[in-house]
């Protein structure tokens, strides 16, 4: 059943579309429902919206009749960083692979067998590689290499400027930078422009951004704007409303620039800054 605690099964917006299908429910028939956007829902089923508050994930659990916190435990699954599910992933893989082993000796054992027999049919040599792989030499090469991030466009250390990538596919674009200390294999870079981000950062600074990194309150983030895909660089904070929906409030370094502060169905992605290039020389 989606949503049933499994941390590396349907993502979220795989589950939601599951079910709403199997109830017979258009997308307008949820958004009534729910009380949000058809747009918003379809975003975040085809996997382009990140995970929704909890008050409207509630309101989602109960229109879609999931047994009682079994979307939210899903949605709070789903904003796991990538290389933790992959590790839970790799460790429900060596718990199958152990079982595997211990039903095989067992078989072995009661059949007569011998582990002569299991080693030279193969049997036991992959059992123990699948739960102790060794190291590629190449990969452990690749990984130490600083790898080219995608230099995408600029961002507005301001007021919410128009974004675009050019219409280039993911990890694709005409200038690439170098950060040796970032892994993410999905980071991008812009150029700040403005000085709302001042003084900690300067208009021509090349700022690194890692979707793979966990956003948390008092992060410098890219942050795109719902519906019409602004975007600007700013500090963000996780705050509640009077109704206990969750907000977002935007806020520049420079004390010269307002704070906003939004709701977070309006925030269609929130990426954290985690490494800056800059020119040496004075500031402009």
């Amino acid at each position: 059943m989606p949503g049933s605690g499994d941390p590396c099964g349907p993502a979220f917006g795989d589950a939601v579309r599951s079910r709403r299908r199997s109830l017979r429910l258009t997308l307008d028939d949820l958004a009534a429902r729910v009380g949000c956007a058809k747009s918003y829902l379809s975003s975040l089923e085809n996997g382009h919206r990140a995970t929704p508050s909890e008050a409207l994930t509630r309101r989602l659990e109960r229109a879609l009749s999931f047994d009682q916190g079994g979307l939210v435990r899903l949605a709070h699954l789903d904003k796991m960083p990538p290389e933790v599910r992959r590790d839970i992933e790799t460790l429900r893989a060596r718990d199958r692979s152990a079982r595997s082993l211990a039903r095989l000796l067992a078989e072995q054992a009661s059949g007569g067998g011998s582990l002569d027999e299991m080693f030279k049919s193969g049997a036991l040599r992959s059992l123990i590689d699948r739960l102790d792989p060794a190291p590629d030499p190449v990969e452990s090469i690749a990984s130490a290499l600083p790898s080219e991030i995608p230099l995408i466009n600029n961002v507005a250390a301001g007021y919410p400027a128009d974004f675009t990538d050019l219409g280039y596919p993911a990890r694709v674009a005409d200038e690439y930078v170098r950060a040796p200390d970032v892994r993410d294999a999905d980071a991008f870079a812009a150029r700040v422009i403005g000085d709302s981000m001042s003084p900690d950062y300067r208009e021509g600074d090349i700022v690194v951004f890692s979707p793979a990194t966990d956003v948390r309150s008092g992060m410098d983030c890219f942050v795109r704007f719902e519906p019409d895909h602004d975007t600007t660089f700013k500090r963000i904070y996780f705050e509640e409303g009077d109704a206990g929906e969750t907000l977002i409030r935007i806020q520049p370094i420079n004390n010269e620039y307002p704070s906003r502060t939004v709701p977070r169905e309006d925030i269609a992605g929130l990426y954290a800054g985690v490494s800056v290039i800059r020119k040496i020389g004075p500031a402009r």
